[in-house]
């Protein structure tokens, strides 16, 4: 089972925003991570245009993983 100790929730209308929110979303989880140096982040793709961003214990520290559901 996956524990996320930091999830970030994007929606957007616009792939311009998208990238925009996820490279920041991104740049935060990865400030986060160093303090832990346990977790990887997973980008979650929901639905067109829902997307978290979590750090993740299934995703090796340094690492960036992503999820299609």
């Amino acid at each position: 089972m996956t524990t996320s100790i930091e999830t970030i929730e994007i929606q957007v209308d616009s792939r311009r925003v998208l990238d925009e929110r996820l490279e920041e979303a991104v740049r935060g989880l990865q400030e986060v991570a160093m303090a832990t140096g346990t977790h990887g982040i997973l980008l979650t793709r929901h639905k067109p245009g829902h997307y978290t961003a979590a750090l993740s214990d299934q995703v090796p520290f340094g690492m960036t993983r992503e999820l299609v559901h």
